[in-house]
This record gives structure tokens, C-alpha cells and sequence, in this order.
């Protein structure tokens, strides 16, 4: 399996080659230090084997903000170290730290932009960025990746809605690039060639007048040139968009371009893997061979394998996946993929990122700080006392509502699998829930739906089917003629009364 082989990065070797994208946590106070939850977090990932864990965003100066971890001073240095040795301790991951520079915002809804910097405070975010990278090294983290996406100062610098005029402004690419490549240039003198470097960027900034991929290619071939030793796709996230709450500081991730950074389950597997195989693609063309990283809803390895194979990625970023479930790398590599935890990407922990609130996962059992570990001496599965009886209903304004009894565990049951079947089709997984209820609110009128549950424990094993539940939803809209016309393409024939299940 591709994704589990090693990938060499500058001196650096990745066991395999799932990324854990960088993913604010909201662990740290208002201090910046690392504290013990924030170690706990990254052992806690570091114990499910991912090949590299990209640490959240670092600042790198001392501009307020809120709860944030920093690397702008020298005494951050020692909490850092005692984050990379909890990490080391709990597993083989190597780790990178992200650094990033903010611009000032307030509540009323000013913030400042790219165009009201002065050159020597320009002058400064190259300087912060090149004496953060050096403590970074100096805490003994593998690698450091700048942070040039999304509503950041960096990024902002990169996109088409630049207004400045002088050197460092939006009339052209090559101003627009000036800044990020004078921050790359000095990060590389400060660490060193043998360092790993990498850097985040978006592709596309999903924003009415933002640049798109025809500018993308362009960014990445110029900071591989510059010689980044990996680049890492991501999308929009960005302020022009942010929708306004009165009171409060515009949060970067409320708008579609908020969405395109974290797509939700209502956008298709592998939203934004198109990026990283135009530009890794482009970036062969011209002879260079600057690692890719794919990410944007790609939790389900099959697939993360597949975008590997075709060759439009060299290694796959995790966040919201590894974040359900951090032993994803090591259940792979043990051969029980069954066992994963999979995301349902209904973005409870984007929500609580917003509110800025601790962010944990909707998955992990209620009042759980990090990610459960499953207990050494449970080998049992999960199992139903009567067979796992589920119930189905159709619901008045649409959908179809399931519940189900309770399962035991010799331990405890974490969650539950809801799996569905559409018509004469096969039984694949619909999401998983930790409740003993569901609403399928996509079921349509005049289908056949069949249902089954699983139940799964803190390791990840998995109970025998429930009992199915079969159901025919009316297509009620239909009057008799259009159902005498229409009715069998829409299978409104019942072999049990409309509504029930059996």
C-alpha cells in the first residue's frame, strides 16, 4: 500500500505518508506557552503513527490574539521541547511546527490589510518569521512549515485583492510573490539547508476576484524554485467573505470560502484534491520534484491510496480525520482498516474553533478532552443483547428516522454505524453517531432504503450487523395518473405499508 510507505523529505523520513495537517486545538491560554493538554494532544496523535504531525499555528510575533501558541520570544523555546519530547515518547511521527504571522482585527469589524503596512514593518514579519524558524529547530522539531494560507498575512500578500502599489502589491504576480519569497529565502538561511522546510498555501482562494489556479502554478513554481521542501495544498478561508457578527472579530471560516478550507459532509470526498494534481503535475512539467501534499476531505484510505497511485499527490494531509480517529495510520498498518473511526464531517470541531472554544471531536464520548484509548485488555467486540432490533420511520416533511436498542461491551461501546442500501444497491456506510438515533435526511421519495447498525468500541471493533430495517418512502407529491406513469421509475411500489418498517 502506497500510504504506508516511507517518503524521504530533506534528511527526514516519514514512516508513511499520512500528514496530519496543522489544526487549531484551543488548548493554549491566552499565555501562548504549551501547557499539559496541548502535550497530551500531540502524544495523543503521535500514538496513532501519522508519518508527519504538523503542530497548529505558531505566531511568531506578539501581536494580541486569543487563545494561540507562540514562538516570538526565546522562553516559548523550553515548552516547545517539552511538546516534541511527549510527541517522540508516545511514537514514531516526525513533527513539524506551522509559524504564522496575523494582521490586527478588533470586534467592531476593522482589521487591518496588507496596504497599511509600512516597509519596515514589512521588514519585520521576514525577520519574525527567520527567528521563529531558528527556535523552532532549536526545540528540536523536524521541520518547520510557514503558513501562507487563508486570511493570514502571507497569504493576503499572495492574493489578487492586494492593494498596495509599491514593490509588494497586487499589480502583478511577481510583486504579490515578493514578501513570501523574502520570508522562504530568510527561514532557509536561518535553519539551514539541511532543515526541512515547508510551506502551506492555498490553490485557490474560492472568493469572488481571488486568484485561482492559473496564479497557483505560478506560486508554487517560484517557491519551488526558491527550493521549499514540500508544499501543502489548501483552499479559501478568508476574510472577504466571513459573514459579520455584531460584537465580535470576523471569523476567517464562516463563508464559502470557510467551507472550501474545511468542507463539510455535504461536499464530495476529495473536495480539493484537484489542486494538488494540477500543480504536482505543472511542477513535473518543469522538471522539479517538490513533494505535494493532497488534503480537503480525503479520509476514507481507499481513497487517500487511489489519489496516491494515479500520481496527483505525494502525500495526503489528515486533520478532521486523524482528530476522530488518531490511530487511523497504526490500525492500517496492523491490517484492521475495519477498525477506523471514521469522520462524518458534520464540523462540530469547526464550529467550536469559531466560538473559540476547546476543539474536540462530536465523535469522542461526552466530556472527553482528546481522542479515547482503547483499554490493552479489551478483546471483545460489541455485541446485542436481542439482536440489535432497529426501527424506521418516515418522517412528515421527509426522511426517514431510525432507532435502535443499546449494544454492550465487556468495556465500553463507543459509537454506532449507521450503514444504508439504496434500492437494489449494496450496503455501504451512511455515518457514524455516538446516540441511539439517527435522521436520514436524504432519503427520497418513491426509493426503497434498507438499514443496518454496527456497534464499535474504544478500539475500533465492530459488533455483527443489527437486524435490517427495509422502507419504501411514498412519493406522495404524485397524483394517481403521474404515479400510473411515473411509479416505476420511482418505485413507489411497497411490498410493506408505506411508512413502516420491517
Amino acid at each position: 500500500m502506497k500510504l504506508l510507505e516511507p517518503f524521504p523529505i530533506n534528511g527526514m523520513t516519514l514512516a508513511n505518508r499520512i500528514v496530519l495537517t496543522a489544526m487549531v486545538t484551543r488548548l493554549s491560554g491566552e499565555d501562548g506557552r504549551v501547557n499539559d493538554a496541548i502535550r497530551q494532544r500531540y502524544a495523543r496523535h503521535a500514538m496513532g503513527e501519522p508519518g508527519l504531525i504538523v503542530v497548529e499555528a505558531t505566531a511568531v510575533h506578539r501581536a494580541k490574539s486569543g487563545p494561540l501558541l507562540r514562538l516570538s520570544e526565546d522562553r516559548f523555546v523550553a515548552g516547545h521541547r517539552a511538546l516534541v519530547d511527549a510527541a517522540r515518547a508516545a511514537g514514531p511521527s516526525k513533527l513539524a511546527l506551522q509559524i504564522i504571522h496575523f494582521l490586527k482585527i478588533a470586534r467592531n469589524g476593522w482589521r487591518q490589510t496588507v496596504d497599511q503596512l509600512t516597509p519596515a514593518e514589512i521588514r519585520t514579519v521576514v525577520d519574525d518569521y527567520a527567528a521563529a524558524a531558528a527556535r523552532c529547530r532549536e526545540a528540536g522539531y523536524d521541520a518547520v512549515e510557514l503558513h501562507m494560507a487563508h486570511a493570514y498575512t502571507l497569504s493576503s500578500f499572495l492574493s489578487r485583492l492586494n492593494r498596495r502599489r509599491d514593490a509588494y502589491g497586487g499589480r502583478s504576480l511577481e510583486a504579490r510573490l515578493r514578501l513570501p519569497s523574502e520570508v522562504l529565502l530568510a527561514v532557509r538561511r536561518a535553519v539551514g539547508d539541511d532543515f526541512p522546510v515547508g510551506l502551506r498555501f492555498d490553490g485557490e482562494e474560492c472568493i469572488k476576484g481571488g486568484y485561482g489556479l492559473n496564479d497557483s502554478r505560478l506560486i508554487a513554481l517560484r517557491l519551488a524554485q526558491l527550493g521549499v521542501d514540500y508544499l501543502s495544498l489548501s483552499a479559501g478561508g478568508k476574510f472577504e467573505d466571513a459573514i459579520a457578527v455584531e460584537g465580535e472579530p470576523l471569523y476567517p471560516y464562516t463563508g464559502y470560502s470557510g467551507d472550501r478550507t474545511m468542507p463539510g459532509a455535504q461536499y464530495p470526498d476529495a473536495t480539493n484534491a484537484y489542486l494538488a494534481a494540477d500543480i504536482r503535475a505543472y511542477l513535473r512539467q518543469q522538471g522539479l520534484a517538490t513533494p505535494v501534499i493532497a488534503a480537503g476531505k480525503i479520509g476514507r484510505p481507499e481513497l487517500a491510496e487511489g489519489i496516491l497511485q494515479r500520481g496527483e499527490a505525494d502525500l495526503i494531509g489528515m486533520a478532521r480525520p486523524l482528530l476522530a480517529d488518531p490511530d487511523l495510520p497504526r490500525k492500517l498498518r496492523l491490517g484492521q482498516p475495519e477498525r477506523i473511526v471514521g469522520c462524518v464531517y458534520g464540523n462540530v470541531c469547526k464550529a467550536l474553533d469559531e466560538r473559540f472554544r476547546e476543539v474536540r471531536c462530536v465523535l469522542w464520548p461526552k466530556g472527553a478532552r482528546h481522542a479515547p484509548v482503547a483499554d490493552p485488555g479489551d478483546r471483545l467486540a460489541p455485541a446485542w443483547p436481542s439482536g440489535g432490533r432497529l426501527r424506521a420511520s418516515v418522517r412528515p416533511n421527509g426522511g426517514v428516522a431510525l432507532s435502535w436498542e443499546a449494544a454492550e461491551d465487556d468495556v465500553a461501546v463507543y459509537g454506532y454505524t449507521i450503514e444504508r442500501a439504496l434500492n437494489a444497491g449494496p450496503f455501504v456506510p451512511l455515518t457514524s453517531v455516538t446516540t441511539r438515533h439517527h435522521v436520514d435526511g436524504l432519503a427520497l421519495a418513491g426509493n426503497r432504503y434498507r438499514y443496518r447498525i454496527r456497534a464499535y468500541d474504544l478500539g475500533g471493533r465492530r459488533s455483527p450487523a443489527s437486524t435490517e430495517a427495509a422502507i419504501v418512502v411514498p412519493a406522495e407529491f404524485l397524483t394517481p395518473a403521474e404515479a400510473e406513469r411515473f411509479g416505476p421509475a420511482l418505485r413507489i411500489e411497497s411490498d410493506s405499508p408505506p411508512g413502516s418498517a420491517r
